[in-house]
């Protein structure tokens, strides 16, 4: 990629279309290509360019579609694009755009389609948008939009698609929505919407998604919705919704997705689910099913599967695995028990598999190795046992393992895949010494061997994982001292040493631990798996959201910006160093129940405001 240079384009002043995407240009638009003053399409979408909008572009008069999506352009949308009043296009999604919605762009009454979506707006979507009359595709979602939904969006009679999800908008749902009878597509997922579901919301006859979720909508699901015959997608999971568990319901539409995760849904799944013959996705979670795993859900086919947060019980049949289009499978938190099926590998296409927080007992099956894509797998807070585990070395995708409380025993497993990000192991019967082996896990992020039998001498090897973040070998059985070297770790912000029979001195070079210094970016996890479904790609960022809802305190999602450094309960001896002082991002130092000597002055030890300072107290802290 280079820069774009048009010198050699700028003498084609005739040129009506442009086509410049998916390129890796990069820098400023140049200015020359505001002498293409015949130009009507321009499209520039894809490629690296920044900066703002130039003036120039603004010029070009006679443009009727303008595509600068997918760059990193900045800073406020011109006020001047207004003048474009031949605008019958306009994409300036996927950038980083912030600042309020010009009301300029309500002068472009040709506009067709309208997308904003994907950047940093804020402020409130403009009152007169009824304006843009001609409009079929309106598209503010992922931007900081705040306010209501304006009730002028009724003159909008021609929209098709309407996409305000994942802003903070309050308020209550227009009942005027009903005069849109064009809409296929309502996004109002992901805001701060009260009130209730309007009935008026029946009369979209037309409509193909409703997506909801993640509101503060209350009252009952109005039944009328279930008379939108052609509607596909239904999502009304994560809010505080009521399904009345009598309601005989024979809907008229068949749907391919549905997520009524919190609805209240109470005993057995309402018996409407099982004729929707064409669905793919089915989110039931956090609600009060009772019973066995239903007999008639392998049957489906699903893709994605999510039924955390019951009361289900009871072993998983065998022919739930038979079927391969299975990607994600979320029964954590329920009362399964038994063995998994030994055919579990059967399900080849799993990206997700999260059995955490049941009673499954045994070995885990050897077939599992042969789930060749999977990305995740927890199968945390079971009765999992065993001293040997599958061969997971070359499930090249497979990035968090969580094995942690069960009953494994043996020495540590290092037969997991080189690119490894998260293993989680705390809380078993593990023993012996650490292998050298975990340092083949070049990408491993986080490591968490808590609460084992680890004896041995803490290896020097583990200095080679640079990409560590998180270390937690609290009470294991750790002899000898803290290697100096763990200070070559510069993205290493949680250390937990405690519980252990480690002595010596606090190495002097722990001063230069960098990400106790600063706080470094937090994981950043490529969710999307290049896969045609925004559900899926939300449902993975959940995923890693709730992946641990809490870490005593301290949610996975928050250890980004968190750091701490915990060698209490060991044999150190010497002096406090008065050089960790400069770990200014610590939030959490606990150095107590040692055979540490020397005062700790506010000179010695000067630290960020925010820190917890543990130095010679009786109160123990655990990073679970």
């Amino acid at each position: 990629g280079g820069e774009l240079l048009v010198d050699s384009l700028a003498n084609l002043t005739k040129l009506v279309s442009l086509y410049l995407e998916g390129n890796s240009f990069h820098g400023n638009i140049p200015k020359e290509i505001g002498n293409m003053t015949k130009l009507q399409q321009l499209f520039l979408d894809d490629n690296n360019f920044f900066g703002e909008i130039p003036a120039s572009i603004l010029n070009l008069k006679e443009l009727k579609t303008l595509d600068l999506s997918s760059n990193s352009f900045h800073g406020n949308i011109p006020k001047e694009i207004g003048n474009m009043t031949k605008l019958q296009q306009l994409f300036l999604d996927d950038n980083s755009f912030f600042g309020e919605i010009p009301a300029s762009i309500l002068n472009l009454k040709e506009l067709k389609t309208l997308d904003l979506s994907y950047n940093s707006l804020s402020m409130e979507i403009p009152i007169d948008i009824g304006n843009l009359s001609n409009i079929n595709t309106l598209d503010f979602g992922y931007n900081k939009l705040t306010g209501t939904i304006p009730s002028f969006i009724q003159k909008l009679t021609k929209l098709r698609e309407l996409g305000l999800e994942n802003n903070l908008l309050t308020g209550t749902i227009p009942s005027s929505i009903q005069k849109l009878t064009k809409l296929r597509e309502l996004g109002l997922e992901n805001n701060l919407l009260t009130g209730t579901i309007p009935s008026s919301i029946q009369k979209l006859t037309k409509l193909r998604e409703l997506r909801l979720e993640n509101n503060k909508l209350t009252g009952d699901i109005p039944s009328c919705l279930f008379n939108i015959k052609g509607l596909m997608y239904l999502f009304l999971g994560g809010n505080n919704l009521i399904w009345k568990n009598n309601t005989k319901i024979v809907p008229k539409f068949m749907l391919f997705r549905l997520s009524m995760k919190s609805c209240g849904l109470a005993g057995e799944i309402p018996d409407w689910i099982p004729k929707q013959k064409t669905l793919v996705s089915l989110d039931l979670s956090e609600n009060q099913l009772e019973g066995m795993f239903p007999l008639w859900l392998p049957e489906m086919n699903l893709y994605e599967l999510i039924l955390s947060d019951n009361k289900l019980k009871g072993s998983l049949p065998p022919s739930l695995f038979n079927y391969e289009n299975l990607e994600l499978l979320s029964l954590s938190r329920n009362n399964f028990y038994g063995e998994l099926p030994s055919n579990i590998g059967n399900a080849s296409q799993l990206k997700v598999l999260m059995l955490n927080d049941n009673k499954f007992s045994g070995k885990v099956p050897e077939t599992i190795a042969s789930i060749s894509g999977l990305w995740l797998l927890d199968l945390s807070n079971n009765s999992f046992s065993g001293n040997t585990f599958p061969n997971f070395s070359f499930m090249r995708d497979l990035q968090i393992i969580d094995f942690s409380s069960n009953e494994f025993s043996g020495e540590i497993p290092t037969n997991f895949s080189q690119g490894t990000r998260i293993l989680s192991l705390g809380k078993n019967h593990f023993s012996g010494r650490l292998s050298g082996n975990l340092s083949y896990m070049s990408e491993l992020e986080y490591l968490d061997i808590h609460d084992n039998k680890i004896t041995g001498e803490l290896p020097h090897f583990i200095c080679q994982i640079s990409t560590l973040r998180i270390l937690n070998l609290q009470n294991n059985s750790l002899q000898g001292s803290i290697p100096g070297c763990i200070s070559n770790l510069t993205n290493l912000r949680i250390l937990n040493l405690s519980s252990n029979h480690l002595v010596g001195e606090i190495p002097a070079k722990f001063k230069n631990l960098a990400g106790m210094i600063e706080t470094p970016d937090g994981f950043s996890y490529d969710s999307r798996f290049g896969l045609q479904s925004f559900t899926f790609e939300t449902k993975i960022n959940d995923v890693i959201v709730n992946w641990k809802k809490s870490k005593q305190g301290l949610s996975f999602n928050n250890l980004k910006n968190y750091s701490l450094l915990d060698l209490s309960m060991n044999q150190l001896s010497g002096e406090i160093l008065a050089s960790l002082g400069s770990l200014k991002a610590l939030k959490l130092l606990n150095i107590s129940h040692n055979n540490l000597s020397g005062l700790v002055t506010q000179q010695s030890i000067e630290f960020n405001s925010t820190i917890i300072s543990k130095v010679a107290t009786t109160d123990y802290f655990g990073c679970e």
